[in-house]
């Protein structure tokens, strides 16, 4: 009989979350179907001007998963790899929506394994309701004067009106 593992199973998805998606959403509830405990880090960088400051995704992430006691919010600003080390997680999740995620994503894949063998990526493809929405496509559609409720929660598309916004079409 194999030995059973005392220890959680934890993963990190690291995303910038600018902003929070329903594709996201996708990927950790298939991903608290398989880990224990997962970690949403929110990858911040200094360098790059984001629609949302590191501290209002940290909200949003918070106020849509606050109730989940197998998710944890945070951010860091050092390699993914690095940052899952220090947590305790051996699993990076990525999710994939086209071809061109995968190269990038493999690539990164590839260097993290050479730099930590013991840490793995799972790659999740997007499901298929989800493979055209991207961070960038709603933010557009928000400054047009579109709505994005169908693919954002709630609370996501109201600080997104209230950033970008102008009078919604529908």
């Amino acid at each position: 009989m194999a030995k059973r593992e005392s220890q959680a199973k934890v993963a990190v998805f690291p995303a910038s979350f600018d902003p929070l998606t329903n594709g996201h959403l996708d990927v950790v509830e298939r991903a608290l179907g398989i880990f224990d405990r997962l970690v949403l880090a929110v990858a911040f960088n200094t360098e790059k001007e984001g629609t949302f400051t590191k501290d209002e995704r940290l909200a949003m992430l918070r106020s849509v998963f606050g109730d989940e006691p197998r998710v944890d919010v945070t951010a860091f600003d050092n390699l993914t790899v690095d940052f899952a080390m220090e947590i305790g997680a051996k699993v990076i999740i990525r999710g994939l929506r086209a071809m061109s995620d995968f190269e990038y994503e493999f690539e990164m894949a590839l260097m993290n394994k050479h730099l930590y063998p013991e840490v793995e990526t799972v790659f999740m493809m997007a499901s298929q309701k989800y493979l055209y929405v991207s961070s960038s496509r709603l933010k557009e559609l928000v400054r047009l004067g579109r709505s994005v409720d169908a693919f954002v929660p709630a609370v996501v598309a109201k600080k997104l009106q209230e950033k970008l916004g102008r009078a919604t079409l529908g």
